[in-house]
């Protein structure tokens, strides 16, 4: 029976996603991947839910498994094709509310890999907002991971 609650507990926990809270930052569900074995570069998607009554702002991130980090978005462009862009700004996260990082929309770009990134590979990455300071985290790489509704 105990075997069976530890079975239990562990996949509930699995099925969280990755989870990170320091002071009234949180950040979940937390994924990364790149286009494959011979890719140069890779992104990494999440949620930032902020928890206090001022606004945050995502301002950069920093890992060593890539020579460059940068936040990016997709904007369509004047031709109306879709076009990254590096978001020197930042990322806004409102007063009691969160912002989705994800496919085809604001990220966490990875650029000169320094490996290949496995599927289950864990990437230790930085998050730097203007007002919690520095968060640490652990993303999983999930090369088959379809894109979840992210507007809750």
């Amino acid at each position: 029976m105990k075997i069976i609650k530890i079975l239990f507990a562990t996949s509930l926990l699995a099925s969280l996603g990755s989870f990170v809270c320091a002071g009234d930052i949180m950040v979940m569900d937390a994924y990364a991947r790149s286009s494959g074995k011979t890719a140069k570069a890779g992104a990494a998607f999440l949620m930032i839910h902020n928890h206090t009554d001022s606004e945050e702002r995502l301002i950069s991130a920093y890992s060593d498994v890539s020579k460059m980090v940068q936040l990016h978005t997709h904007e369509k462009g004047d031709d109306g094709v879709m076009k990254m862009r590096h978001v020197e700004e930042g990322f806004v996260i409102p007063a009691g509310g969160m912002r989705a990082l994800k496919r085809g929309a604001d990220h966490i770009m990875f650029m000169g890999l320094n490996a290949p990134w496995e599927h289950g590979d864990r990437l230790e990455v930085t998050l730097t907002f203007e007002n919690a300071g520095e968060i640490t985290i652990n993303i999983i790489v999930d090369m088959e991971r379809e894109e979840k509704d992210h507007d809750h």
